[in-house]
């Protein structure tokens, strides 16, 4: 009798992707300090770490229908030696897509319209593309209508 042949079912690329994200967001709100330390020292040098408080990655992308869309990171917390509350939003992203820039700015217009709170957008790249873009910008031949950026990281890029 003849063995049966042996299938092999290969996942999705997507689900990969879901999964290597996860971690990064895990790992990234395990040690959200010593990252922001590491590698946006800026952000780690004027912020309150006293004062942090996940809030819910859930936001509304379509009022009408109530659709709704998980970010990765949403933390809120103040400026140091201020009463200033402000958002810092991480979005980690391992495979290269053409609209990133449109959808952070997406993701931003979405934390901003359910919080009203100023909001430090960042990007942490973990593909091997080059990924030099880190602004969306709207506009017509005769009228800019406005250029959003986000910080980002290149996981890649470090040693």
């Amino acid at each position: 009798m003849a063995a049966m042949p042996l299938l092999i079912k290969e996942t999705p690329p997507e689900s990969t992707h879901i999964k290597h994200d996860q971690l990064y967001k895990e790992l990234i709100h395990t040690f959200f300090r010593e990252f922001l330390e590491a590698f946006f020292p800026d952000v780690h040098e004027n912020i309150n770490f006293q004062r942090m408080k996940p809030l819910s990655e859930e936001v509304f992308t379509n009022l009408l229908d109530g659709d709704t869309r998980r970010l990765d990171i949403v933390i809120e917390t103040t400026l140091k030696d201020t009463d200033v509350v402000i958002i810092v939003h991480i979005e980690p992203q391992s495979y290269k897509q053409s609209d990133f820039n449109e959808r952070m700015y997406h993701y931003f217009s979405l934390l901003y319209n359910k919080y009203q709170k100023p909001i430090i957008p960042l990007a942490v790249f973990s593909y091997e593309e080059d990924w030099g873009e880190k602004q969306f910008t709207m506009g017509f031949p005769f009228f800019h209508v406005l250029t959003f950026n986000y910080m980002t990281l290149h996981l890649r890029k470090k040693n």
